[in-house]
């Protein structure tokens, strides 16, 4: 039988596993990526493993997301993460110099390669044929030590594209077709793999769009062929010793296969809060916008701008919209600027905002108070933007700037046509804004200041638990919602204590108070819980307030991984319906807690009802061994592989 493109990397890759569906498998990692909301915990993580310098191929610290320098804090951060990087062998990407992935799309990642990241769009690189994986921090830094990283070996889905897209329909809308047919959970256990004749209609920019929207779907990752398209791109960028090609075999075979005809798309928009809750443009028309937000690790690329700043041009947007413009990398703006395109979106009244995660992410440019948001970005989740009751939507930029020009959501084919967008054969290249590591790291001294704190202890497990059900929460319920993000926030993310003050804030103030007090506690969530963004401080804070469990219906692949490197048990429901019978503030108990993860399955008995649920574990011998002794951390330093 043939292999998939994943199956070729992986198989190249392969430490230890058999590449069974379901079955753990261990990977040898080429590359990692760090950006500063999550990287200042991993190379805290990396110092307490000892290792002088990485073992990677290539490691580099982006900063792009706390950008805003409101006080010491991002600043002190970014200090830390120069030096360290410095001392450790690991390339800093200076604030300013873009969004991780824009930048490591143009500038570093490699077809055939793998890739972990500590944020969840690492698999944007999967549009240049890269295996690129989102990962807790903990997992990037075994990495940098030369560790292996584990997965679940994944089901394969195909994507066949046929057709082509018409004029002002996008990459953009392709994803949004796909959560349409899959929804946020649909790609859960799966890589998904795009292919067919449509498929060499798309440039590498669009690709990325789409591998980058994989995220949302829950896949492990996404990828698409390494082809001509790829060497182009590559070589545009002065890369094209980089290119290697890559496809399936012909007689590969995928455990679902989904047919999208890109000539019968139409420009859609995913309505609040969720990725998935699609509709048409066209349905939408009598919605008033307030904001629009054009920019993201998902639609920044140089291609994007210059279609917004064509269709921008001697125009002027509505005077009830406000519309930021965040271009992806240094590259983008730089040569916006050299061919006149900023000109013209400036023109237009637009605001220019740093290349960087800014609005995406909660960093600026909130919406106005129930305001409406149109945003080119990847989540719509509740509360994200940093205004509570704003309304956001994703979209295309075509239907962003559309929207913007007329004050009301608008579909762009109603929108005079204008000239076609002529790409450059080379790109700009710079890359000064990214510092090598020191030859000598002992000559380094890292930089720490009064905001980074020392990284929380998990406790190993005993055979038994007994704790208070300090919480129930619904499905879907994001990383965001556990730790969110946003200018307040985000600043303390080197700082577990600070941060916990925050944890569930969106659902339910007093739960870090009520969690504390209880000492150990339990979380019963619903289905998809720990949807959203790689940010291992949603299972870290939780773990430093005292849970040692989760109870759900299902979970989220990174998340239930997080939970694990921080000690904290994953249980799934082994009958959904048992959700029922466990409330908040009931006493449980788990019994006989090694056997139960060695057999599969334990059993959680409600002592305030006397009813019992039977969970599952589907823990491989490692996550075992993790828990058992209180985390990866516990473990790696304890010789664990």
């Amino acid at each position: 039988m043939g292999k998939t493109i994943a199956q070729k990397i992986i198989a190249a890759h392969l430490i230890s596993g058999d590449m069974t569906t379901g079955s753990e498998v261990a990977l040898r990692i080429d590359q990692t990526l760090t950006q500063d909301a999550t990287g200042t915990m991993a190379y805290l993580e990396f110092e307490t493993m000892g290792i002088p310098r990485v073992k990677t191929e290539f490691s580099i610290a982006y900063v792009d997301h706390n950008t805003l320098q409101c006080g010491f804090e991002n600043a002190d951060d970014h200090r830390y993460l120069q030096t360290v990087a410095a001392k450790h062998g690991v390339h800093f990407s200076r604030p300013g110099n873009g969004i991780c992935h824009q930048v490591h799309l143009e500038r570093f990642g490699k077809p055939g390669k793998t890739l972990i990241g500590s944020d969840s769009h690492t698999p944007t690189a999967g549009g240049l044929g890269m295996l690129a994986f989102g990962a807790g921090g903990m997992d990037v830094a075994v990495a940098m030590g030369g560790g292996a990283y584990y997965i679940t070996m994944p089901k394969m889905f195909k994507v066949n594209l046929t057709g082509k897209l018409n004029p002002f329909v996008t990459a953009k809308d392709v994803s949004l077709e796909i959560l349409r047919i899959l929804s946020v959970k649909g790609g859960v256990g799966a890589i998904i793999e795009w292919g067919g004749p449509g498929v060499k209609t798309l440039t590498v920019p669009e690709r990325a769009t789409i591998t980058n929207m994989g995220a949302e779907l829950g896949a492990t990752t996404s990828i698409f062929p390494s082809d001509e398209i790829t060497e182009a791109f590559l070589k545009a960028q002065g890369r094209g010793a980089d290119f290697t090609a890559l496809e399936s075999d012909a007689d590969a075979e995928y455990d679902r296969i989904i047919d999208i005809d890109l000539s019968s798309l139409q420009p859609l928009v995913a309505c609040p809060h969720s990725p998935d809750n699609v509709a048409t443009a066209e349905s939408l028309t009598a919605t008033k916008v307030d904001q629009v937000c054009i920019g993201s690790c998902t639609n920044s690329s140089l291609q994007d701008l210059l279609k917004v700043a064509a269709m921008l041009k001697g125009k002027t947007v509505a005077p009830s919209v406000s519309l930021s413009i965040s271009p992806g990398s240094r590259q983008v703006l730089t040569m916006l600027s050299e061919c006149g395109a900023l000109t013209d979106i400036l023109a237009s009244g637009a605001r220019l905002l740093e290349c960087a995660c800014g609005p995406c992410i909660g960093m600026g440019f909130s919406p106005n108070s129930a305001g409406v948001s149109l945003r080119t970005f990847n989540r719509n989740f509740h509360g994200r933007s940093g205004t509570k009751d704003g309304q956001v939507y994703l979209v295309s930029p075509e239907t962003a700037v559309a929207s913007a020009l007329t004050g009301y959501i608008t579909d762009p084919t109603t929108m005079e046509a204008y000239a076609p967008i002529q790409m450059p054969t080379t790109f700009r290249i710079d890359d000064s804004a990214v510092l090598p590591p020191a030859e000598d790291g002992s000559t380094v001294e890292v930089l720490r200041g009064p905001n980074i704190k020392e990284f929380p202890k998990a406790k190993p497990f005993a055979d038994t638990l007994t704790a208070t059900a300090v919480l129930k929460v619904g499905d879907n319920i994001t990383t965001d919602h556990i730790m969110p993000a946003g200018a307040k926030i985000l600043p303390y993310r080197s700082n577990i204590p600070h941060l916990s003050q925050f944890c569930f804030e969106v659902c339910d103030k007093e739960f870090p108070e009520r969690a504390k007090a209880a000492g150990d506690g339990i979380i019963i969530g619903g289905s998809n819980y720990g949807q959203g963004s790689s940010r291992e401080h949603a299972a870290l804070v939780p773990m430093y307030l005292g849970i040692r469990c989760v109870i759900a219906k299902s979970f989220a692949r990174i998340h239930v991984a997080n939970l694990i490197n921080a000690g904290i048990l994953p249980l799934t429901l082994e009958n959904p319906n048992d959700y029922e019978i466990l409330s908040q503030g009931d006493k449980l108990s788990l019994s006989d807690i090694k056997a139960g993860m060695a057999a599969g399955k334990i059993t959680v008995v409600n002592e305030t009802t006397g009813k019992s649920a039977a969970t599952l574990c589907n823990l491989s011998d490692r996550q075992q061994k993790i828990l058992l002794c209180g985390g990866l951390l516990n473990y790696t330093k304890e010789g664990g592989q």
